[in-house]
């Protein structure tokens, strides 16, 4: 698939998919297990980023219940297993962009999402087809920002640095494509961009603000090693 010296890396909840509902009644659904005042959907989304753990963690806090302990990750798990994709979708032209960029280079994607959930939602959205490796938030390797799970999808596509781009929507994804030292293209229509200091992004990052320009981006990113 596509051309191994070129490796574009996605994140998935609001770079490549809208997930919000879904996380935000999982939530809401053990919180009011729990005994706690359901929190709105903005709320939520901006817990999100971090891993089920992460943002498990945030929701009970911020509901005013303890912060959570396994026993709780593992309930929101299930939760979230019944509904994954009750409302969750594809960003509007994802599908051509995953399209055309799959003839250019090798693409993987890296969440701090875990693994089954993941897999689950690429198969049910018809889109695990386009990516030759997925490494979620329970890997043996360390969750975004840390760079390692990127540097092994790297060395699976038998590719480095300079020929790595990594495509998210936060700051997380920012900060990891920062610590491996590789260019990094957000998109501004992702529910994760609204923390993002642009201030820190520099002349080699640019920002997408639709599938349109995301493809224009990947096109160009590939030009540069033609």
């Amino acid at each position: 698939m596509g051309h191994l010296q070129r490796l574009i890396v996605f994140d998935l909840d609001g770079t490549l998919i809208d997930s919000r509902h879904d996380l935000a009644d999982a939530a809401n659904q053990l919180v009011k297990e729990l005994g706690g005042t359901p929190l709105d959907l903005d709320t939520v989304t901006q817990m999100v980023g971090g891993g089920a753990e992460t943002l498990v963690r945030r929701a009970l806090h911020a509901a005013g219940l303890p912060s959570g302990t396994e026993k709780e990750l593992e309930r929101f798990l299930q939760l979230y297993d019944n509904c994954l994709l009750n409302h969750t979708c594809i960003y509007p032209g994802l599908i051509e962009t995953l399209v055309q960029a799959s003839c250019l280079a090798t693409l993987s994607l890296l969440t701090n999402k875990p693994s089954d959930p993941s897999e689950r939602i690429l198969r049910g959205l018809g889109i695990r087809r386009f990516f030759d490796q997925v490494i979620g938030g329970d890997s043996p390797w360390p969750r975004k920002p840390d760079p390692t799970a990127l540097f092994q999808l790297m060395a699976a596509a038998g590719t480095d640095r300079s020929r790595t781009l990594l495509v998210g929507d936060s700051y997380v994804d920012l900060e990891t494509a920062r610590q491996a030292e590789i260019p990094c293209c957000l998109v501004s229509y992702g529910f994760g961009f609204q923390g993002v200091d642009q201030d820190r992004l520099d002349e080699q990052d640019c920002i997408a603000v639709d599938a349109v320009s995301l493809t224009a981006v990947i096109k160009k990113f590939v030009r540069e090693f033609t």
